[in-house]
């Protein structure tokens, strides 16, 4: 869809992509033009709640090269700018806090920046100089789906503000010389002043789901999902708040996108690593030079979109970390991480389940990316919730020194009893094993005692699963480590109290069997 022809300018620099036969920066003025003047003229219509026909409202306006009453003169051919659902998307922007001026000051007082495309669709995308923005081209269906998607679009942000789904702001349509581009302007990810070490897009699906050659050859590549288990094999850590918040956000979210049928979406995921200070210093200047402040849209960044309570979200989301969430590898390194879902504009329509159908005669079925929507959203979240995203694990008891001590000096003693003793014990404990074994909960008085005979594995698993068996407030145990078979014996003391409740004393012994 989209090429790169020479503009006349002579030389490498006067190479330019062009979209539909219109360049480049015929296409950037033409979108600057259309909004401002759109934008401008809503600001004289009062504010009002959001109708149901007001979702399917197209408002059009001519802008000639020679200028008109209504618009300005400009230098590119003419064209006609559509907006689609003006209301609905002002209230959208007015319910993430954008203001009509900021709005335009982002999309039309600064030049756009052009960003290379890393999927397969074709689209230009641009970036507001501020980092707030990004304009991408879509096809037609894919605007037609999100017309139809608005008024649940509507409810679900009403709902829940919160979400790492695509936040948009404008719907919009240039036609030129008989050629219709569609726009649609969303928030942007992944912010260009801070260095991403690593950026994956993730289906949780396998088949061909590696970056091609031509893809890692790039400065910044775009890796997929078996990339991400070579390169992060024990996924990325968080605690178990964040954890919690993370997949509570995307269950809610893939619940809406399975309602209204959609699938093949993705999750952009960006990746800064703290212990890198070469050339990916945060708060570092963007490509014009400047170095951009915190993004001022609310729930746009990464932190805000998982925040349930919203609870400080001021003081996590600085210029410096630009709203990313704290995250650790395996190894202990620091890294921030950003993360929105992208590309929902795809439905299951009869075309994707044509091509599901033959991909999985030749393939496997559940392992292409597209499948029907509740198995793609059961699918993408076991991908995630397993191998990406993973909790700290807990501090775990480690004995002191002392006792670690006396175990030793146990283990030690335990070994000559049971040299010297094993025979004499032999028949006694043979006639027990016969005699059967009591329960735990059978314990119901003073003093009793109940044998279980267990059969393990290895000394030292033997040893660890005793030490986790007894480990409770109120246990006691030693351990004489031997052969593979133990019995085991339990003591229950109901008489002591504390507080009012009963306190249980295990008394807790093994033996060779």
């Amino acid at each position: 869809m989209s090429t790169t022809t020479e503009n006349g300018m002579g030389g490498p620099r006067g190479r330019e992509k062009t979209y539909k036969k219109t360049t480049s920066s015929a296409l950037k003025g033409a979108i600057q033009l259309g909004i401002g003047y759109t934008v401008g003229n809503l600001t004289s219509k009062p504010d009002r709640d959001v109708l149901m026909q007001d979702f399917y409202v197209v408002e059009s306006v001519f802008l000639p090269s020679e200028g008109s009453n209504l618009t300005p003169a400009h230098h590119y051919p003419d064209f006609r700018f559509k907006t689609y659902a003006p209301l609905a998307f002002r209230y959208f922007r007015d319910l993430f806090g954008i203001k009509p001026d900021d709005y335009l000051y982002s999309l039309v007082n600064e030049p756009l920046i052009e960003l290379t495309n890393p999927g397969a669709s074709g689209s230009l995308f641009y970036l507001t100089s501020d980092d707030e923005f990004i304009i991408k081209t879509v096809q037609h269906k894919e605007a037609k789906f999100l017309q139809r998607l608005l008024p649940g679009y509507y409810m679900n942000l009403n709902q829940n503000p919160r979400t790492l789904l695509p936040k948009f702001y404008g719907l919009y349509c240039i036609q030129s010389g008989g050629i219709n581009i569609r726009l649609v302007v969303m928030n942007n990810v992944l912010p260009r002043s801070v260095k991403m070490h690593y950026k994956y897009d993730l289906k949780g699906s396998t088949y061909k789901r590696r970056a091609s050659r031509k893809e890692r050859e790039k400065s910044c590549p775009t890796y997929k999902d078996l990339d991400f288990q070579d390169m992060h094999e024990e996924g990325l850590h968080f605690d178990t708040e964040t954890f919690n918040n993370i997949m509570k956000t995307l269950q809610r979210d893939c619940r809406v996108l399975e309602s209204f049928k959609i699938m093949d979406y993705s999750l952009l995921l960006g990746v800064h690593v703290l212990d890198h200070r070469e050339g990916g210093e945060l708060g570092q200047a963007g490509g014009d030079g400047r170095r951009p402040v915190g993004q001022r849209v609310l729930y746009s960044t990464a932190m805000e979109s998982i925040q349930g309570d919203g609870k400080a979200a001021e003081a996590v989301t600085t210029d410096d970390t630009m709203g990313g969430i704290p995250a650790k590898t395996h190894k202990d390194e620091k890294l921030l991480i950003y993360l929105g879902i992208i590309d929902i504009l795809q439905s299951y329509r009869f075309i994707k389940k044509l091509e599901h159908s033959w991909k999985a005669l030749v393939y496997d079925g559940d392992s292409v990316s597209v499948h029907r929507p509740g198995f793609y959203a059961s699918r993408f979240l076991k991908f995630l919730s397993t191998r990406v995203f993973r909790k700290n694990q807990p501090f775990r008891f480690s004995p002191s020194k002392r006792t670690r001590t006396s175990i030793h000096a146990l283990k030690s003693s335990s070994q000559e009893i049971l040299s010297s003793q094993a025979d004499e014990r032999h028949g006694e404990d043979r006639r027990d094993r016969l005699g059967g074994a009591r329960s735990l909960a059978s314990l119901d008085g003073q003093g009793k005692e109940s044998n279980i005979i267990i059969e393990l594995s290895p000394a030292g698993e033997t040893w660890e699963w005793c030490r986790k068996l007894v480990n409770t407030p109120f246990c006691r145990f030693s351990v004489i480590q031997g052969t593979k078979t133990f019995r085991l014996s339990f003591k229950e003391n109901r008489d002591q109290k504390k507080n009012g409740e009963r306190e249980r004393d295990l008394q807790f012994c093994g033996r060779p069997v």
